[in-house]
């Protein structure tokens, strides 16, 4: 297997966001003007990287994300693998106290292990890490693409920098996301290493 950079980021900001509104693998949204900015910010600063693919999830902010460099002739591929996490019953609800509060009781139950445990009609991290570990065995399977940006969601990038690095998924929340930031990370040797986390420097001026 060759070396491999792989640049993962966040998508730019969507009404959900700005809203504080919940956001998960059923909501389809674009981005918001901020958010087209961010990517647009993004593209000049990282165009001059010789990426040879993209892969994005198959949520339509995450390749608004990278238009950019779609429309530069990047060929991409979707993958339903990246999604965000299904927050359930809560999709499209606004993060109020008592949702907040749910939401507070499901980051503790999985900080203690309980990583089986969902938002009701939602998913588990391991459900997520499981469709991850399929997508990047896809991903990693294609040993002519050495330089590779990805583009997914908050969680789950929590989730799978986290199992990337052979942290425990208990662990996840120690990495911590904006949206647009920037994670970049080298393969080799079967072996993950962080070279830069949430790196948001692009994104100043805006």
């Amino acid at each position: 297997m060759k070396t491999k950079k792989i640049y993962i980021i966040r998508h730019g900001q969507t009404e959900f966001n700005k809203k504080n509104m919940v956001q998960g693998r059923g909501i389809n949204s674009s981005l918001n003007d901020l958010g087209r900015k961010q990517a647009e910010s993004f593209y000049k600063a990282y165009s001059d990287i010789p990426f040879d693919k993209i892969y994005t999830s198959s949520l339509v902010r995450t390749i608004e994300s990278v238009q950019g460099f779609i429309d530069d002739g990047l060929p991409y591929e979707s993958l339903e693998g990246l999604d965000e996490i299904s927050w359930g019953n809560y999709e499209g609800q606004f993060f109020d106290q008592e949702m907040h509060q749910r939401y507070l009781d499901s980051i503790e139950e999985w900080k203690a292990g309980k990583l089986d445990a969902a938002i009701s009609g939602g998913e588990s991290p391991n459900q997520v890490m499981a469709r991850q570990k399929q997508s990047m065995d896809y991903i990693l399977s294609n040993e002519d693409e050495q330089t590779i940006l990805v583009c997914c969601h908050g969680r789950a990038i929590r989730i799978l920098v986290c199992w990337l690095l052979n942290h425990p998924l208990d662990k996840m929340d120690r990495f911590l996301h904006q949206n647009l930031c920037l994670y970049e990370l080298s393969y080799s040797n079967n072996t993950f290493s962080l070279v830069r986390e949430n790196d948001t420097k692009h994104l100043q001026g805006i």
